[in-house]
Formats: structure tokens, sequence, C-alpha cells
């Protein structure tokens, strides 16, 4: 795919780190004309428009003086060119490393635009680059799940997706369904001859099944990508005062929650992250859950069944002098895993005759895990988290799944694949084949951006940041 004539010809720019004042920015520049337009405004040891590309350059930069000679000088820069097609849109770019100053920054952006440039929009660098050919649409959505990564393992799936992992499996299958989709599609031209299979029927079923199964490993590998960038969402819930906003506290090593003996003291979900084995967790600190005419609570419970059905990880907290279960069977699902953990076991010490009179069937469960989230002794709750994490995050694919738009795309693919081994069973025509191997192409052709409508690259890049 390339760039309209109009759209190539326009410069664009923007400052590619951080808003905010630092020790340097940096101020992206590309276009047909970039090295021209920063060369206006640059002077140093060479013109920018006569030096070779991975270069880079020291000088100063602002307006022309006013009588013709001279220059009003903004700040000290160095100028690395970039010459297409070698550079990251594959058009000529400049990058400007100036001082971090935001008034030097805005006034670099407005005299680059006075010289010729415009201001980019979304994520149009990496548009360009996808639109130039230097990426594909999957490429390109790394580049926004790499900048937006906040833990190791969301960081390693990103570059493994930015460095064509996905793309690679991608262009494989459709090379492979496109070569017997042209053979079917030969047929219709020598219709006369129904005695003439270009693709042989057999060669083309085990390509199904290998394709298939190449997939099916994809989707697969969804539940593991998506929890990993996305986060894997942990519920702490139990009954009123079971000291959930205590527990919470202690994982994260911080007050965030209010803590009070009043029962119900937490009207709302609370929110927050950490990080486990490399893996981002949410934990989510809920409402206590009871019967109540209160609205407000009744509310607030209703937020806590919620963060329930969306959880990972179910955390029931049970009070060791009460330790009522507030879940049933039906409160979850086959896919979730519950850990049911005994609170304030600190209180046996002083009171043995307090779990002699709590409930017996609860307290004889092997699966209990029994910490103090008041004294901070909660190591057997975050060892068994960790190995829950590492098992949900688990994978042996060196590709993983973690956006919904390619999983959704597999599974349109594969349901196409599945209606052409099921067309080949009942001896269908070459025609009525290829048109379900065509649906399969397309939808593989999505994520990699062979087939993309506007829409879809709009609501993509829109994403991004102004300067990426």
């Amino acid at each position: 795919m390339e760039l309209s004539a109009d759209y190539s010809r326009q410069t664009i720019c923007a400052v590619a780190t951080a808003f905010g004042a630092a020790g340097i920015a940096v101020v992206r520049v590309s276009g047909a004309n970039a090295i021209r337009v920063v060369d206006s405004l640059f002077r140093g040891k060479h013109s920018l428009c006569e030096v070779p590309t991975y270069t880079a350059h020291y000088g100063t930069i602002g307006s022309p003086a006013l009588n013709g000679s001279g220059q009003n000088v903004l700040d000290e820069v160095v100028c690395t060119v970039f010459r297409a097609p070698h550079s990251f849109t594959g058009e000529d770019t400049v990058e400007i490393s100036c001082h971090g100053s935001l008034f030097v920054q805005q006034e670099l952006v407005r005299l680059l635009i006075d010289a010729g440039a415009r201001m980019a929009d979304k994520g149009e660098f990496t548009k360009r680059a996808f639109m130039n050919g230097r990426i594909d649409l999957a490429q390109a959505e790394a580049v926004a799940d790499l900048i937006a990564a906040s833990s190791a393992a969301e960081k390693d799936v990103a570059l493994s997706q930015l460095r064509g992992g996905v793309s690679g499996k991608i262009a494989e299958l459709r090379e492979q369904l496109l070569t017997f989709t042209s053979l079917l599609e030969l047929e219709l031209d020598f219709a006369d001859h129904e005695e003439l299979e270009f693709a042989d029927r057999s060669q083309l079923t085990d390509l199904l099944n290998s394709a298939t199964q190449t997939i099916s490993s994809l989707i697969a590998t969804f539940q593991a990508g998506n929890a990993i960038k996305q986060g894997v969402q942990v519920a702490i819930v139990g009954a009123p005062n079971a000291g959930k906003s205590t527990l919470l506290n202690a994982l994260l090593g911080d007050e965030r929650a209010i803590v009070s003996d009043i029962r119900g003291t937490t009207r709302d979900t609370i929110e927050d992250t950490i990080i486990i084995g490399g893996v981002l967790v949410r934990l989510t600190d809920t409402a206590g859950i009871q019967s109540t005419e209160d609205i407000i609570e009744q509310k607030g419970i209703e937020r806590s069944r919620q963060a329930i059905r969306k959880a990972h990880i179910v955390i029931e907290l049970l009070d060791s002098t009460d330790p009522q279960p507030v879940l049933s069977a039906d409160d979850l699902n086959p896919r979730q895993v519950l850990l049911r953990v005994l609170n304030k076991v600190d209180l046996q010490s002083s009171n043995p005759q307090i779990f002699k009179s709590s409930n017996p069937q609860i307290l004889k469960s092997s699966n209990l895990i029994y910490i103090s989230a008041k004294l901070g002794d909660i190591q057997p709750l975050l060892s068994r988290l960790e190995s829950e994490v590492s098992r949900l995050t688990a994978h042996t694919d060196s590709v993983l799944i973690s956006n919904a738009r390619h999983y959704e795309a597999l599974c349109r693919a594969q349901t196409a694949l599945e209606r052409v081994n099921e067309g080949l069973q009942a001896a269908l025509s070459g025609e009525l084949l290829a048109l379900d191997l065509h649906d399969a192409l397309d939808a593989l052709g999505e994520i990699t951006g062979e087939v993309s409508s506007q829409e879809v690259l709009n609501t993509i890049f829109e994403r991004f940041c102004i300067g990426k």
C-alpha cells in the first residue's frame, strides 16, 4: 500500500518525546521536504541537504534574522539525518535533539510549521511507515503496544510482534492458501474440460489440516497473550470486615484503601496494579457481600459481582473469627481460579477458642491459605498468586496472539477453512471452494493490513501519541 501523491508531499513534524520539561527533547520531521525544511532553520558546519544518511550534526537552530544576515538562535541542537528509504517512515526524516524546555519544544515546532511542515496527526509517523511498506499493520500495532507496555512480559510479547513473529506466521499461511486458490481459479478457465484438475484435492486436504492446526494453535495462545497484555485480573471478595482493604494495601505495599473496624467501609471497587513474576496484575478490592436493604450498598455489591465475573483469579477472603463463604458455585465459571484465604490468623495465638468455635467444615479444607493481612504476613498467598499467574500466562509457542482484532480475524479464517473442508468432502466445484478460501485469505490479510479499510486504519492509529 502506498501513500497518495498529495499525502506523500506533505512534511510533518511533532515532538517525539513525552510531554513535559526534561534534559532533552526530540522533535521529529518526516516527508519529501523534511531535510530542506530543517536546513532552512539550521546553522552548522555543513548544510543538511548535503550530508549523507545516518549522520548527526551539531549546530544552532532558529529563525533567520530580520536583516537577512545571521540567525535568531532558539537553541543548540543535534540533527540526525535519515534519507529515504532508510528511515522509520521510509521518507526523508530528521530528528532534532534540543534542550527539553517546554518553550523550546513549542517554539521549534512553530518554526518548522512556518518553514513549510505541518503538525502530525496521531500515529502518523507509524502510519506512514505502514503505508510505505516499512512495516505491516500487525507490526504497527506492536509499536503502540511496546510504548504502552507496563511489564516485562508485555514488552516481550510486543517486541516479538514488532519483529514480525505474528506477521511471519500469517504470511506463510496466506502464501500456501493463495497458491491453491490460484490453481482452483485456473480450473475455471478450462470449465469445458471438467476432467482437468490443477489443484490436487488430496494436497488441498493436507494443506487445510495443516493450516487449521496452525490457526487453532495461534487462537489457543490468546488467553495467555491477552492476560499478559491487559493484565491478570484478580478480585478480592468476602463478607464485610473480612480484611479485604487491608489485604489490598499489604499486596501493594501502600495505604491505597481506607481501613477501619466499621463494617461496610468499602462501598465501591478500588483498583490498582502490581507486577508478579514479570506480569502485570490488576487487583480489585470490592465491597463486602451480604444481604442488605441499603440501596448504595446494593450498588456496591453489584459492582463486586461484576468484578468477580471479569476476574481470572478470585480471592475469597474469610475472617477467621467467622469464616462464612460468600460465593456459590454459580458465581464462578470453570476457567476462573478460586483462592480461599483465611485472614486474621494472628488472632489464634491470643484466642485459640476462636478456631474451635469457627466453621469446622471450612477450617478442614486442605486448600485454605492462611495469612494475616494486618501484620503483612501474606507470603503464602503471594506464592500461590505467582504460581497461578505463571500458569495463566504460560505458553510454549514463540508467537502469542495478544490483540483481540487478530483473534477475531483468526476465528473467521478458521471458520472459512472449515467450510472449505466441508466442501471438499461434498465434492463441491473449485469455484465454490475458492470463494471460501478467499474469505480465509481476507481474514488473514486483515491482520497484516494487506486487506484493510480506512475505518480500521483510523481506529488503530488513533491509539498512538502525536509524535509516534
